[in-house]
């Protein structure tokens, strides 16, 4: 099997480190592992794409690359110039530092990898440690991804999870904040909403007196409804969320035709 990996968190992050384990195991002793991830954190870009401006590739090993691009843009990068031409038979994401459960996603270069895997017709899975103050301090803080995601990856692939669609499904996965013998399993569950969060900014001042914003976020300690990602997370589950990139509201379609009709 080969397989490409990315993330949002830079080239040097520990948790790509950890992905690259999970994925040459996954790919077996015949396989090829790929890295394609960007040459700086990217945390928070979500889908974008550097559309409007070329980006720099430095080869640093054997089969691996920095990009100086976003998450999306380094799978684009492996799937058309770094493999030639030949497409991987699996793209990783992660393993992101932080929770992309609930709202998160949608900020996520993480997931923004995912989604342009999937854009491809690419089986593609995106990883995420939650972190709290059961796992923050440990001597490794991705200990229960580490220990579990292989059994998640193989899951999924073992039940042939993908479909072929215009959008197709592509998995969110979120291990939760605690040490890897605490964690109870994995939940197949919905994407949640912490409500009572939400970004905001906070202002500070450099010595020449320019006022700059910094992006703040909200307590991540918030569960979501039951039968959803941050719950199941914060209850010691392993997350699997299955998603697609079409942001129809599908529900509201019949009732927003009658206006036009």
């Amino acid at each position: 099997m080969r397989i490409l990996i990315t993330n949002d968190d830079g080239i040097n992050a520990p948790g790509l480190e950890v992905l690259h384990e999970i994925a040459t195991a996954v790919a077996g002793p015949d396989g090829e592992v790929w890295t394609v991830a960007p040459a700086f954190e990217q945390s928070g870009v979500g889908h974008c794409i550097s559309y409007t401006k070329p980006m720099m590739m430095a080869e640093l090993g054997p089969r691996k690359f920095a990009a100086e691009g976003s998450p999306a843009d380094c799978v684009l990068a492996g799937l058309y110039d770094v493999m030639d031409g030949q497409p991987p038979d699996l793209i990783l994401s992660g393993i992101n530092r932080g929770n992309n459960s609930a709202e998160n996603t949608l900020y996520s270069g993480t997931i923004g990898a995912a989604i342009e895997a999937a854009l491809h017709g690419m089986r593609a899975i995106a990883l995420s440690q939650y972190f709290g103050p059961e796992n923050r301090h440990l001597d490794d803080p991705f200990e229960a991804a580490r220990a579990h995601g292989l059994g998640v990856v193989r899951a999924l692939l073992a039940g042939d999870l993908w479909q072929d669609a215009d959008y197709g499904i592509f998995y969110n996965v979120n291990f939760p904040p605690v040490p890897a013998a605490a964690v109870k399993g994995s939940k197949s569950v919905s994407q949640g909403f912490r409500r009572d969060t939400r970004f905001g900014v906070e202002p500070h001042y450099s010595p020449s007196g320019r006022k700059f914003l910094w992006i703040k976020g909200g307590p991540q300690d918030v569960p979501t409804e039951p039968e959803t990602d941050a719950c199941a997370n914060l209850d010691g589950y392993t997350s699997v969320t299955p998603m697609r990139a079409d942001l129809t509201a599908h529900d509201a379609l019949a009732r927003t035709a009658r206006f036009f009709e």
